[in-house]
């Protein structure tokens, strides 16, 4: 969920990431194969699972704040659960590698900011980081909101245009609001799921301008907040692996969509 910054909270790097600040997990879990032709052959798409299983094991390290540009927040959170103890940081995963099956069948050069292969994070600044040097042509975070019971539905958080410190989206601000429009509308259709009922006035669509995440890209770049876990008819659904694939599919339709133009 978005809190501090919709795509998590996550640590500075105290005694070094996992895995290369910046660098990411390689598309295909470091196999070698080649990418079959497609579509988005030629084109490279940053996944973000938003938080990290082991972020409730690092709260010191996640609650260290780090410059977003316009302030400092949290590097990141631990993220929101269902009732009945399904993470966020789970779910995030999950869809992330559906999400990243599918663009690959596509053609496309996927990276994921982390895959659960370092302790913690990674922080929301390195998360921003690792899509900007990778000169993503799309860049998704992935999450699930935590509201109040009866607040359902899904929501694609768009930057806003923000200028301070090392943050300026005025380059993004077009192309990330039309690659968000193609995913909301995309995801809807495949799901069968509604525009969120509380954030958004049922557009589906909000717009942010205290998310480190979105405010430090230099790439097209949104979150989607695919459900609230916290209404138990959104958690039945987002507990769901079938549904979960329904998610990936309609994430990948949109972002193939706004690829192709």
């Amino acid at each position: 969920r978005p809190g501090a910054d919709a795509a998590s909270r996550a640590a500075p790097t105290p005694s070094g990431p996992a895995s290369p600040s910046g660098s990411g997990s390689d598309s295909g879990s470091g196999s070698a194969k080649p990418l079959p032709k497609g579509p988005l052959t030629g084109r490279t798409v940053v996944i973000d699972p938003g938080h990290n299983p082991g972020n409730r094991d690092h709260t010191r390290e996640i609650n260290e704040k780090v410059d977003i540009g316009t302030g400092r927040k949290e590097c990141d959170t631990t993220g929101t659960s269902t009732d009945d103890g399904y993470a966020e940081a789970r779910f995030t995963l999950d869809v992330s590698h559906r999400l990243r099956t599918l663009l690959e069948a596509e053609g496309a050069l996927v990276r994921l900011t982390h895959d659960a292969d370092r302790p913690f994070g990674p922080c929301i600044d390195e998360r921003a980081r690792i899509g900007n040097e990778a000169k993503a042509d799309a860049v998704v975070s992935v999450h699930a909101d935590g509201s109040a019971v009866g607040n359902r539905g899904f929501h694609v958080i768009l930057p806003a245009g923000v200028k301070g410190g090392g943050a300026d989206t005025s380059k993004i601000v077009k192309s990330s609001a039309d690659l968000g429009a193609r995913i909301a509308g995309h995801f809807a259709r495949t799901t069968g799921s509604a525009p969120s009922n509380y954030v958004g006035g049922n557009t589906g669509l909000d717009t942010r301008n205290d998310l480190g995440g979105l405010n430090l890209s230099t790439v097209p770049k949104v979150f989607v907040e695919c459900g609230n876990m916290r209404d138990p008819k959104d958690a039945a659904l987002l507990t769901s692996a079938s549904w979960r694939q329904k998610a990936a599919q309609g994430l990948a339709d949109g972002i193939t969509g706004y690829l192709k133009g």
